[in-house]
């Protein structure tokens, strides 16, 4: 029996894509006047395929029952998952957004659709953090025998 199963591992691999897609789409924001800027954005799909592939255990130990009554964590103890590992955007699929709307001075940062960008984003970051909460409330409600 795992307890930590595929479904979490893939909401805690969203949660971080989706904050570092934030941080992107905060920058283009910031830099919506910088003369010459590009914005950028990230892939989603290429990215959680990269962060599936990143966080494969490589030689990983698999932690072992010693006893009938233990549970099997499912988690290896070298994997990124039990780890915490750290993501930067240099480890996502990071793409340039095409536009044609150049302004004189050369920046292409389109601040509305950056804006909806966000907000999108901030929606999707919500539904994989409660989808995550639920399914922690669903272990914590078996670890208290359903009280």
């Amino acid at each position: 029996m795992k307890i930590f199963d595929a479904t979490l591992s893939q909401l805690e691999r969203s949660l971080d894509v989706r904050l570092l897609r934030h941080n992107l789409l905060a920058a283009n924001a910031a830099n919506a006047d910088t003369p010459g800027f590009r914005p950028k954005d990230v892939d989603f799909t290429a990215a959680m395929a990269s962060v599936a592939n990143r966080s494969e255990p490589s030689a990983a130990l698999e932690a072992v029952t010693t006893a009938p009554g233990h549970l099997e964590t499912g988690v290896p103890i070298g994997s990124a998952s039990a780890q915490d590992a750290q993501l930067s955007p240099k480890d996502l699929p990071v793409v340039d957004i095409a536009s044609n709307n150049a302004s004189l001075d050369g920046n292409t940062v389109d601040l509305d659709r950056t804006m909806v960008a966000m907000a999108e984003n901030a929606l999707q970051y919500g539904a994989s953090a409660r989808a995550a909460a639920r399914k922690l409330a669903i272990l914590k409600y078996v670890a208290s025998d359903g009280t």
